[in-house]
This record gives C-alpha cells, structure tokens and sequence, in this order.
C-alpha cells in the first residue's frame, strides 16, 4: 500500500484545502498521474500519484482542510492494480473473412500532454466500422481527443477499456481488414485506354492498304483503254 500525502504547499502555508478528486476509489491510476487538487489562500497545487495502481481509498474528502504531510489517500499495488479486463466480447470472425491485422493506436495528445483516460467506446468488439468514423474518446486534463478508425473493417480487440489510462502512442485496439480491401486501399488502378483511340489506330491501319491495292490495280485499266484508242484509229 503506498500512501498520498500532501506536499509543501509554499513558503509560510501550512493548510490546504481538498478542491477536487479527479479520480475515485478502484479507478486505476499511473504514476505520477493527477489525483486530486489542493487550494490555498495564495496558490493551486495538483497532487500526483506516487505510484501506478489502484485508487484503494480517499482519507481527506472534497471540502476538508488539511496540513502538510497529512495523509490524503492510500493506493494498493500488485495484481490489484492490473486494468480490469474488458467484458466479454462476441467471437472473432471467421477464418474464411479474417484478414489484414491494423492497430489502433494513441494519438499525439498534445504539448506536453504524455497520458490520456479512455472515457468512452462508441464501438464493440465485432462492430464494422467504415474508415475515419469515430471509435472511441479520450480526455486529459486539457482536452477531449476522439480517435478514428485507421482502415474500414470489423473492430476484433480492445485493448484498452474505459476508465484505463493509456500513454501517448500506446496501442488501443486492433482491427481486421478484409485483404482484398487492404489491397484495394493501398493500390492505384492501371492506367486504362481510351477506347475512341484503339478504334481510330485500328481503323487507320486497315485503311492504308486498301487504298494503296486501289492503285495498283487502277494502272492497268488505263493502259488497255489506251490501247484500244489506239486500234479505233
């Protein structure tokens, strides 16, 4: 058990009183993530946690006037600080539709933002979900980030469940897509040719000869009706 105390709130300030709790008993908490908030007369101090766990219980309630040291938390580690394992999803699909393997991943969250909270799913596991629609929300102490899918396909795993706190570029899911549609995805079509112009070549390769047995066969004629002239004198 590790225990959250309050820290030096400044010179000449030996009281503080508990503004908020950003976390409740059994949330699971990484170190150094905000736990809570502390007032003074003349400053605002966030107090850390010292440790990745669970959140066993809070001592000092919102509201309550504490001193320097004074014990405001206690936080259980071990095999009870594991993230809770999601619920029970409908089977994968079937071998015959399984395909390409894309992860989902953290986001930048921001400057100086290294941590996020999932706050909600908008999708289950076996949902098909198209390319850039939204799956699930994010939220740090600064923003909300909503993350899209990466490729359409049907969404296999999460792993990270609502309520777990996960780091910047940290895996949140996998999904599967379909092969073909990978392929298709990442494929330029082959240039095609345009019809009116194979027609034009075609007809322009049978139209020479033609025209050139025409001639051959047109000096004849004119010699024999030469000739005949000729006989009629």
């Amino acid at each position: 058990m590790t225990e959250v105390r309050v820290p030096t709130l400044g010179e000449s300030v030996t009281e503080a009183t508990v503004a908020t709790w950003f976390k409740k008993p059994g949330d699971a908490v990484a170190q150094d993530e905000m736990l809570c908030e502390l007032e003074t007369d003349k400053v605002t101090v966030e107090v850390p946690s010292p440790a990745a766990g669970t959140l066993a219980d809070i001592v000092a309630a919102e509201g309550e006037t504490v001193g320097v040291d004074a014990l405001l938390a206690n936080i259980s580690e071990g095999s009870g600080a594991a993230a809770p394992a999601p619920a029970a999803a409908p089977a994968a699909a079937p071998a015959s539709d399984a395909g390409a393997a894309v992860d989902v991943m953290v986001p930048t969250l921001g400057e100086s933002v290294s941590e996020a909270t999932v706050s909600t799913w908008f999708k289950q596991v076996g949902d098909t979900v198209q390319q850039d629609e939204m799956l699930c929300e994010l939220e740090t102490d600064k923003v909300s980030v909503e993350v899209p899918a990466p490729a359409s396909g049907t969404l296999t795993e999460i792993l990270a469940a609502e309520g777990t706190t996960v780091a910047a570029g940290g895996k949140l899911a996998v999904m599967t897509v379909q092969a073909h549609l990978h392929l298709q995805q990442h494929r330029q079509p082959p240039p095609q040719q345009h019809p009116q112009r194979q027609a034009h070549l075609r007809m322009s390769k049978t139209a020479q000869p033609r025209k050139r047995r025409w001639q051959r066969r047109a000096f004849p004629v004119t010699l024999l009706r030469e000739l005949a002239a000729m006989d009629a004198r």
